[in-house]
């Protein structure tokens, strides 16, 4: 995982002997990058310390959403599931004209994000951001959308160094509970017909390629979803990687790492820090079918979890097979 950074936030710049009087251990306060670099070196802030803040949002966070309520669901939201919304609780609650905060999948032409005409914000997750960290890029996305005016979308970028993240401005103790769409009508509030021409062309493409998808009720962050040729089960797991997968060879080598008849661990994505196993299933096996299934087989991985002797043999052979059908995905 990434080392994370000390977070200062913007000042006015100190005088020379003020940022020396303050010690070089402590902080050096963030700055225009024309200006003086408040250490007092005679420098502009981008050629002396202005380089290690940079350095600081483009170096890539493993996993940006750790700290966050449902960090799984999360994960699963970015990379797997195309239409789903999430409300919102700000730490500091919601502005003055603000109604609501809804973080969604994916938003009309690919917008960052979008205040409603009333008041109401919307953030999309599934967007290219321009650093290393998700995290301080959504939130330097929200805090835009947060200051539009009612009825305009949000554009990418911004100044992200030094500023806040998602953990800073969301509560820690609110829950996270994602709501799964069929389709992407959540775009609009009334009727669809209502929207507006480019609006509309964007929610039929949107719709079009979207992948029938269902969030399992019994176990967290397991998301069912239908293709063409076969079903599957994409589970997004909190454990540490080494252990998790220590944990899946024990269950494959004694054949229990299956759903059920016709059901097969074929492999694992990585997301942002975390395993996401991924089954196959057979067409006729729907979201319900999945749900006792998923329990039983959380109930055998705490157990292969909870056992930390030696690998053998066969569950070597199985752990190197499953690493080698991993794919990452951010």
């Amino acid at each position: 995982m990434a080392k994370k950074r000390p977070q200062t936030k913007a000042t006015k710049p100190q005088t020379k002997a003020g940022a020396r009087a303050a010690g070089a251990n402590e902080p050096v306060p963030v700055v225009g990058a024309r200006e003086p670099c408040p250490c007092g070196s005679g420098r502009r802030y981008k050629a002396c310390h202005g380089r290690a803040a940079a350095h600081a949002v483009t170096e890539l966070v493993q996993r940006p959403f750790e700290g966050l309520a449902g960090e799984c669901d999360w994960v699963a939201l970015r990379e797997l599931v195309p239409a789903a919304t999430v409300e919102l609780t700000l730490r500091d609650g919601l502005p003055e004209g603000v109604p609501s905060v809804t973080l969604a999948t994916v938003l009309p032409m690919a917008w960052p994000a979008l205040r409603r005409e009333d008041g109401s914000v919307l953030l999309g997750l599934q967007n290219d951001t321009p650093s290393g960290d998700l995290s301080r890029d959504l939130a330097t996305t929200l805090r835009k959308a947060l200051a539009a005016e009612p009825g305009t979308p949000v554009t990418a970028g911004g100044q992200t160094d030094g500023a806040e993240r998602l953990q800073d401005l969301l509560d820690p103790d609110a829950p996270f509970a994602p709501v799964v769409h069929s389709g992407f009508e959540f775009w609009v509030p009334g009727s669809a017909e209502q929207a507006a021409p480019d609006v509309a062309a964007s929610l039929e493409r949107a719709n079009a390629a979207a992948i029938p998808t269902v969030k399992l009720t019994g176990v967290d962050a397991a998301y069912w979803c239908e293709t063409p040729e076969k079903n599957h089960l994409r589970w997004v797991m909190p454990h540490a990687e080494e252990q998790l997968l220590d944990a899946l060879a024990r269950l494959h080598a004694a054949g229990t790492s299956s759903l059920g008849e016709g059901t097969r661990l074929v492999g694992s994505f990585r997301a942002h820090g975390l395993m996401v196993p991924v089954w196959d299933l057979p067409t006729t096996m729907g979201a319900e079918e999945c749900e006792k299934p998923a329990a039983e087989f959380a109930e055998r991985l705490a157990a292969a979890l909870a056992d930390d002797s030696p690998l053998s043999p066969e569950e070597r052979r199985a752990r190197g097979g499953l690493t080698n059908r991993q794919v990452t995905l951010s």
